[in-house]
């Protein structure tokens, strides 16, 4: 799918002179870039469902650690 990305000028030029020193393209270090970030994001929604799980399955544990 098309889209147009306007980054401020200072941020385009690091993109730049990242990519040249990456010997890649801008696009493709964008691409790459939101792959890593949506990525990462679904692990914490994951860590995050594990640990309510954790926090509900022990409650009671946890409550008598904590005045331990």
């Amino acid at each position: 799918m098309a889209m147009t990305l306007r980054l401020p000028e200072e941020l385009d030029s690091r993109l730049e002179q990242l990519a040249h020193a990456r010997g890649m393209s801008k696009h493709a270090l964008v691409v790459e870039a939101t792959r890593m970030i949506v990525d990462l994001e679904s692990k914490t929604d994951v860590a995050v469902e594990i640990a309510t799980g954790v926090r509900s399955r022990y409650a009671e544990l946890l409550t008598r650690l904590e005045d331990a």
